[in-house]
């Protein structure tokens, strides 16, 4: 979602602040800005589009000033144009805004006739009130609180105010908002990663506080106006930017590094030595009577495979669910029992909202994150760290498998704790999780001209229907999720013996229908289903195994065969042609692989 920069420094700083919103750019973005002070006034440059605009607008227009803020903008509350794209000015105020703040209608209303909104957003509400409490004689930092007051919703906010040149406000309920110290000069962002550069010692503020940032260092306020001290941490983030390397594209990289990252993922749980995966400490998986996990999109398909393993390895029962309807739905949860909650960016804020609904039943918390210092690793009584690396794609690859090989591990280590398992059983699956990242490997290297040539079909198509069952049904549902994110075609997942009841309505010869088909012990009954596809003139693409083939016995539009594999690893391997498939698929549609329209990598808003 949206980015925030901001720099007090002794050097000009608009350049620097372009940079850091580079390293922001995988979370989404539609617009860009920059305000600095120059000469005891406030100016700024703003552009539509990508941040090459803004660096164009720059050079034509260059902005001095040892202090600036800077932003990447996802509309929410307007189109995205320049006019709409922040920072936003009013009356010696500038401000930057991530997240939405609920009662900018009410606020706006009371603001009267006497306030000019030159913008459709809801973010100019914060800076009118400013302005306004500063007319009536208060002081920045009481008119900063005064205002924080007043407004609902989720925020993260960086302020300049024109007459004071050393001294960037800050505040955050919801969006993360980190302080970082350097040396004569202190920075803000919205995560380590845009800092990196500058500094690896980061303060992140929590939810309620607000600060005053100027070059010697930050004071930290809570909610009431308590001063209050708030750890300093040593970041991980690399300060190199990412690379594409020779790949045309982040997410084409992203798929190629899954086997050497799933290898690391794999080593932080498994015992290679022994063939043997015990349970991480954090969660007590013997004595928990249930497991709840929630999460969003591609990391709540994730869940919900991760709920077969669960149930069927350890005999543990799981309640899943959205994020966003998790906590709304008042679910009868034990405080005995244990949540999971699995989130690529750690940000969620959804996922985060409804981790705080079970931490305060008394529930223990698990987090499944990429991000270790992220809000939700942070709030957590067990981090399990999936190990994928920086994924700048905002459709979900490597990150996904990660998740499904950190569950996987979870799984099996809970089934060693609750006896559910044997020795020789456990073993036994952790063998073949061991043999994923070799597998992984084989296939990338030779599905890719079957995938292209399939892709070159799909991409004249309008409409996709994904079928599977058992734990291919989430990744039908992953499939479709992935061609209609980056491809742009509409595409729905199904459980296969869901067709009959509804979907069936939809299939005629323009309709191809990808049938994810293992050799698994639900292989038959898909078969039964396709064959009802095949009936009806429906154009099958069906992804299965070399034993899976063999017994079909069906002409299809495209067969994609794969190793015969263990049924704990095959979504894994499976996820690989349907990420390829909608990632060709999207470059013959000459989309935006990497940044699809209206998509945000870190959804920081409900």
């Amino acid at each position: 979602m949206c980015g925030i920069v901001g720099i007090v420094g002794w050097q000009p700083v608009s350049e620097r602040l372009v940079d850091a919103l580079k390293r922001l750019e995988y979370r989404g973005y539609d617009s860009a800005g920059v305000a600095t002070i120059t000469d005891g006034a406030l100016h700024r440059r703003r552009s539509e589009g990508k941040l090459i605009n803004l660096e164009t607008r720059l050079k034509e227009e260059p902005l001095s000033g040892t202090i600036g803020i800077a932003h990447t903008r996802w509309a929410t509350h307007g189109a995205p144009t320049e006019g709409n794209a922040h920072p936003h000015f009013t009356d010696g105020v500038a401000v930057v805004h991530n997240g939405i703040i609920e009662n900018f209608a009410e606020l706006k209303n009371e603001l009267g006739v006497g306030a000019e909104f030159q913008t459709e957003t809801d973010t100019e509400v914060v800076a009118h009130l400013l302005a306004r409490h500063r007319r009536e004689g208060m002081g920045r930092g009481e008119a900063v609180h005064t205002m924080l007051k007043r407004v609902r919703g989720a925020y993260a906010l960086a302020i300049l105010f024109e007459d004071d040149p050393s001294t960037i406000m800050a505040a955050r309920n919801g969006p993360p908002l980190a302080i970082g110290h350097g040396n004569g000069e202190m920075f803000l962002g919205s995560d380590a990663i845009a800092l990196a550069p500058f500094t690896n010692e980061i303060t992140y503020l929590m939810d309620g506080d607000w600060a005053i940032v100027g070059r010697t260092g930050a004071q930290i306020f809570d909610f009431d106006g308590r001063p209050v001290e708030r750890a300093r941490q040593t970041s991980k983030a690399s300060a190199s930017l990412a690379t594409k390397g020779s790949h045309r594209h982040f997410m084409e990289k992203e798929i190629h590094e899954q086997p050497e990252v799933i290898a690391h993922a794999l080593a932080h749980y498994i015992d290679f030595a022994d063939n043997r995966a015990d349970t991480v400490a954090g969660l007590d998986f013997a004595r928990i009577p249930s497991l709840a996990i929630s999460a969003c999109g591609t990391a709540y398909f994730a869940g919900l495979i991760g709920k077969y393993w669960f149930e069927r390895y350890a005999r543990l029962p799981v309640e899943i669910d959205v994020a966003s309807e998790f906590r709304y739905r008042d679910i009868p949860l034990s405080p005995q029992s244990a949540a999971l909650f699995i989130s690529q960016s750690g940000e969620t804020a959804d996922t985060l909202a409804s981790l705080r609904y079970c931490k305060e039943l008394g529930l223990k918390i698990g987090a499944v994150v990429n991000v270790g210092d992220s809000t939700i690793a942070r709030e957590a009584d067990a981090v399990f760290p999936i190990l994928a690396g920086s994924e700048i794609g905002v459709a979900s690859t490597k990150a996904f498998t990660c998740q499904l090989a950190v569950l996987a591990s979870l799984a099996i280590g809970a089934a060693k704790a609750r006896g559910t398992v044997s020795e020789d059983e456990g073993q036994a699956l952790v063998r073949n999780l061991a043999e994923m990242p070799r597998i992984m490997g084989h296939v990338l290297n030779s599905i890719q001209s079957k995938i292209e040539l399939l892709a070159r079909d799909l991409s004249k198509c309008d409409h996709v229907l994904y079928l599977g069952r058992g734990t291919s049904f989430p990744l039908a549902m992953e499939g479709a999720l992935k061609l209609k994110e980056i491809s742009y075609i509409h595409a729905e997942g199904y459980a296969a013996g869901e067709l009959k009841h509804g979907p069936i309505a939809l299939i005629d010869q323009n309709m191809p229908v990808i049938v994810i088909a293992p050799h698994d012990r639900f292989f038959y009954k898909t078969l039964s289903n396709m064959e009802e596809v095949a009936a009806r003139g429906g154009r099958i693409i069906l992804i299965t195994d070399e034993k899976g083939a063999a017994a079909s016995n069906r002409d299809t539009m495209h067969t994609i065969v794969l190793p015969a594999v263990d049924e704990i690893i095959a979504p894994m391997i499976f996820s690989l042609p349907i990420q390829l498939l909608a990632y060709h698929t999207a470059i013959l549609m000459g989309t935006d692989v990497d940044q699809p329209r209206n998509l945000a990598k870190s959804v920081t808003v409900e």
